[in-house]
């Protein structure tokens, strides 16, 4: 394969995205790591070359930012093959209670979810249409779907919410051009945004709630983007992908 992933806010060393990086690679897409982080997108990128024999480059992207965001990808397109895959997955939390939350503490998450999506896709869906090829992934949240009570707040869940519609629209458009668009909807996740702010009895009461009683590891979202970036993963578009050890069945 002479393509290339983009995966945005993989930065974090045991964050979904350099899992989602380290996933693609080994399905031997070339990988093009973005974080406003750009010491920590390069240590994965690095670490991702090496691990996969594959090329890879890091990146420094604020999503939030037209410019940063051009910047970013033209820099990709100058040093890496064709763009064949992006995976919006940078995305920020907030627990915040609605009736505390701010006018700035609103607009943050839904700038970073869902407009740091928008930018990052607007860019690069040109490209894949013009190719006839491309596969868009991008990462909701189980709160979306049962309204919260997992560890984001009315903000993040109407960020998350908005996403799939997001991707359910663009993937009625896009798919006559040869372009996916698909949703995950993790779960609870051992990464570092749960790591240290659950108390312990809180995230023993949610694992106890699941049926595979465990909460879920960064390959289990990984391997499942992993599936729907693949070529032969053309029929299926516009599909939400529910990760969370059945803690929300519908």
């Amino acid at each position: 394969m002479n393509r290339t992933a983009i995966i945005t806010g993989a930065g974090s060393p045991r964050g979904i995205g350099q899992g989602i990086a380290h996933a693609l690679a080994a399905q031997g897409w070339n990988i093009a790591v973005l974080d406003i982080d750009e010491v920590s997108a390069k240590a994965v990128a690095d670490a991702v070359a090496e691990a996969h024999g594959v090329s890879a480059v890091g990146a420094v992207c604020d999503v939030t930012d037209k410019a940063a965001v051009d910047a970013a990808v033209s820099t990709v397109e100058s040093s890496l093959p064709e763009i064949g895959a992006l995976v919006n997955n940078a995305g920020i939390t907030s627990p915040v209670p609605f009736v505390e939350v701010s006018d700035e503490e609103w607009d943050r998450v839904f700038e970073v979810n869902v407009r740091g999506s928008y930018l990052m896709t607007k860019r690069v869906v040109d490209g894949m249409v013009s190719r006839g090829f491309g596969r868009i992934v991008n990462l909701s949240s189980v709160s979306a779907e049962r309204g919260g009570g997992v560890f984001g707040g009315v903000a993040y869940s109407a960020a998350k919410a908005g996403l799939l519609g997001f991707s359910r629209a663009l993937a009625r458009e896009l798919g006559p051009s040869g372009v996916t668009v698909n949703s995950v909807a993790p779960g609870l996740i051992d990464t570092d945004i749960t790591a240290g702010k659950l108390d312990p009895e809180r995230k023993a009461a949610m694992i106890a709630d699941i049926p595979t009683r465990r909460a879920g590891q960064v390959s289990d979202v990984a391997d499942v983007i992993a599936f729907l970036c693949r070529p032969e993963s053309s029929y299926l578009t516009g599909v939400t992908y529910d990760i969370n050890g059945g803690s929300h069945i519908h």
